[in-house]
């Protein structure tokens, strides 16, 4: 980490923007969009474009910028990739080396930071973009911005952690420093779900050189976010906020915080521990001269090391050493014939039940282990980590011997997962430690090497000694390592379980390191196996036990963690075991074969809900099962996305359930289903924007509450929107806007519609839209997520006498 210096005079950058780090606060330039728009950019028309056909406007802001004291310069070319441009005629390199050249050209000693932003789709299992394709994607965008000699890559306005990755990763190809921002709501979650732990541990996992949050909100808003990121980032970070909340005015889009209040705002967040500070949306160069007035003498605030050993989902981040953390067994072949015929048949719903079984019963972590000796580990590991992600919002283990397989799920995995395993020997630490370093992760140490394991403590803590020295030669730290004892059965010697604690004790005491076991190892051999487990793992906690792979599903031990964690202090005021225990307790969880319909919907299941509603519809009516099962299933649902319980990913998961049991259910009703169709309802993103995430999830979700959703799709036209109205006598439209520069095509076609079709009402979402933004520029609704279109579908047709 850069140590902080005196400060350096204004103007005077030097060389690499690493070496800057640290010693002095560096100043991003602010909005380009908005810029652009001043300067005559049609509503709808790629901003990219100009860097061919206006080159000189271009050149003209960045210079402003430079002028108002920025030190990184941002290219643009926020939505310069492959997808973005398809249509346009022209390439990606073609846009990013004129992009680049006008920013060098303007730059007068600043850096260049080639601006990479999101592609505008949801990645698979979620959406139809395939991981590896986002990928190559953002590698030719990233390629092209170091052939145009770019100082710097900034990824920015990622809202989904996965797709943020794909773009890490690509650019870490370049070898060119890599910054990282995402935007999060007022609550500090990302669209689909993450929060801000669990988007710095994947970011700080795969070594960015600095991350932060852009876009979405003014400073005033994000003073609740940046503690929260301050608190568990160990390195710089960015902000660059919008100009406050967007509004409409005559026609036009404006900010309601000005360049004094905003340079204000962003002083607090700086000597609060901010590095690089600039703007989005609305910041012009007048702001970036204020925040640099204001701020280019403060010293940067030291970034505390946090030593935190961390691993997370796409959703939440689990911290270890905090209070023992349970891992569940369920899903490793060992000794389960049921899972190994399932892993053989390839019946993924048979683990994805295993799956949502052990998070109700209380594990954090999730072990995933396939292997089996005719199975083709490489290719199955990573489909069933993704398929498990999809449903379950807990991190996952990562469990194999096989480095290909290995990494081929580290890869694909959606956060910073847990790694089980490496060990002593010098063939394995090759193999695992360099996938660790580029992927991030917490491993698993096992302490055994090419002699077998050591029958004595001080053997074992030697090689755990080993591991962790050799582990810092890869730059990975301590804080990322986990170190197993190893437990032996005591049927093959009684002193096992002593030597086991022993070496944990030495570990966690000598070397200052997290601890693990497989607990239910100790009791091979022997009758009522329950009993021994439960009074091992009781005394590895007393002897600082931090994780445990375990069966949740075993009331004793988890009776055992539970007292343990009351009796130790570790759970505060009870809170946990009287939640665990008290008479309003909670029906357990059904056996992974026992699911029913509405239960597989809720989980996500599709095969499961397929198989289920096929059974049921042998006794029961098809509309008695939409309406007893399926419907109040989804209603539930989206009462827990609504509370935060759920996150977008299982909500989309349990749609295409609920979808696949509608099918199995319409088939047998024939002509009848059609005719039990609710209202038509058209979805539409607005002309000139290309983003069509949030029309999409609102689609599946309209789709499954039966409603005739008409899909207009992406960049349409206000003409379009009237006539599709018009022609099917549609009540209810819903258009999405992602981008500033299109708001004015979504006001437009609000406009034509209260002029044409009077009785129609019209929602609007998007990332730039706030209540009163939407309220200002006609809408009768703003949706704030997917469930919020549903609930006002439902309300307007039920008010104006229809089915829903």
């Amino acid at each position: 980490m850069p140590v902080v210096g005196l400060s350096v005079p204004k103007g005077v950058i030097v060389l690499g923007i690493l070496e800057d780090l640290g010693k002095r606060l560096l100043f991003f330039d602010g909005g380009m969009g908005t810029l652009l728009q001043e300067n005559g950019l049609p509503p709808g028309e790629l901003p990219e474009l100009w860097n061919l056909t206006r080159p000189k406007v271009i050149f003209d802001i960045h210079s402003q910028y430079r002028k108002a004291g920025a030190d990184i310069l941002k290219t643009n070319t926020f939505g310069a990739n492959a997808i973005k441009l398809r249509g346009s005629g022209h390439s990606p390199e073609e846009i990013i080396s004129a992009a680049v050249g006008i920013a060098k050209k303007a730059a007068g000693g600043a850096l260049v930071a080639m601006d990479i932003g999101p592609t505008g789709k949801l990645l698979k299992p979620l959406g139809d973009l395939a991981f590896e394709d986002a990928v190559a994607v953002f590698s030719e965008a990233a390629q092209a911005g170091k052939k145009a000699g770019a100082d710097l890559i900034l990824i920015e306005t990622m809202s989904d952690t996965y797709e943020c990755k794909a773009a890490v990763l690509a650019a870490k190809q370049t070898g060119l420093p890599v910054f990282a921002t995402v935007v999060a709501d007022e609550e500090g979650k990302l669209l689909t779900g993450g929060d801000l732990p669990a988007a710095v541990a994947l970011l700080e996992g795969l070594q960015v050189d600095a991350l932060g949050l852009n876009c979405g909100f003014g400073p005033e808003q994000m003073k609740r976010l940046v503690p929260r990121l301050l608190e568990c980032c160990s390195f710089p970070v960015i902000l660059n906020p919008n100009a406050g909340l967007p509004r409409s005015e005559e026609g036009k889009t404006v900010f309601d915080v000005g360049p004094e209040k905003f340079s204000a705002a962003m002083e607090e967040l700086a000597r609060d521990g901010v590095w690089i500070l600039g703007g989005c949306c609305g910041t012009t160069p007048d702001y970036i001269a204020a925040l640099v007035k204001r701020c280019a003498k403060i010293p940067p605030k030291p970034i505390g090391r946090k030593n935190r050993t961390v691993v997370s989902s796409f959703a939440k981040a689990v911290v270890f050493g905090e209070k023992p953390v349970l891992i569940g067994e369920r899903i490793n072949p060992t000794g389960k014939p049921k899972l190994k015929q399932a892993l053989r048949d390839n019946d993924m719903d048979y683990l994805l039940r295993e799956g949502i079984a052990q998070q109700q019963k209380g594990a954090h972590i999730l072990d995933v282990n396939v292997g089996l000796p005719e199975i083709d580990e490489r290719t199955l590991l990573p489909h069933a980590v993704s398929e498990i992600q999809s449903v379950v919002d807990l991190p996952l283990q990562i469990d194999t011997s096989d480095p290909t397989a290995m990494e081929a799920s580290m890869r694909i995995y959606n956060g910073k997962p847990l790694i089980n395993s490496v060990n002593g020997k010098k063939e394995s630490m090759e193999a695992v430690f360099p996938l660790v370093k580029k992927y991030g992760g917490v491993v698993i140490a096992l302490t055994l090497d090419e002699n077998g394991i050591p029958e004595t403590a001080e053997g074992r803590y030697k090689i755990a000694e080993r591991i962790v020295k050799t582990a810092a030669q890869y730059g990975i730290p301590r804080t990322d390592i986990i170190v197993d004892t190893l437990v032996m059965t005591i049927s093959a010697g009684q002193e096992n379980a002593a030597v086991t604690l022993e070496a944990l004790r030495m570990v966690r005491e000598r070397l200052g390191v997290l601890t693990s076991l497989g607990v239910s190892n100790i009791s091979f051999g022997l009758p009522h196996r329950e009993h021994i487990n439960a009074a091992f793992f009781l005394m590895a906690l007393q002897n600082g036990l931090d994780a445990a792979i375990v069966n949740p599903g075993s009331e004793e031990m988890m009776d055992t963690y539970f007292a343990y964690c009351a009796l130790s202090g570790k759970d505060e005021k009870c809170m946990a075991y009287i939640d665990r225990y008290s008479a309003q307790k909670a029906a357990p969880a059904p056996a992974p074969g026992e699911l029913s319909l509405s239960g597989a919907v809720t989980g996500g299941l599709k095969e499961s809900a397929r198989a289920a509603a096929h059974s049921l519809l042998k006794t029961q009516e098809p509309l008695d099962i939409i309406n007893s099962e399926l419907i109040p299933a989804l209603d539930r649902v989206g009462r827990d996305f609504e509370k935060g319980v759920l996150f977008l990913p299982q909500l989309l998961m349990s749609a295409e359930a609920a979808k696949a049991a509608f099918e199995e259910i319409r088939a047998s009703m024939g002509r009848e289903a059609n005719r039990s169709k609710k209202e038509k309802i058209i979805l539409a993103t607005v002309k000139g924007d290309i983003h069509d995430i949030g029309k999409n999830i609102v689609k599946v979700l309209l789709e499954n509450y039966g409603y005739d959703v008409i899909d207009l799709g992406k960049d349409v036209p206000p003409e379009t929107v009237v006539d599709a109205a018009e022609k099917d006598g549609v009540k209810l439209v819903g258009l999405s806007a992602l981008m500033t520069t299109t708001v004015a095509n979504m006001a437009d076609t609000i406009r034509l519609l209260r002029e044409k079709i009077p009785a129609c009402r019209v929602m609007v979402g998007g990332a730039v839209l706030t209540p009163e933004y939407a309220k200002q520029i006609g809408a009768d609704f703003y949706a704030k997520d997917a469930m919020a279109s549903v609930h006002y579908a439902q309300e307007l047709f039920a008010n104006a006498g229809g089915q829903a």
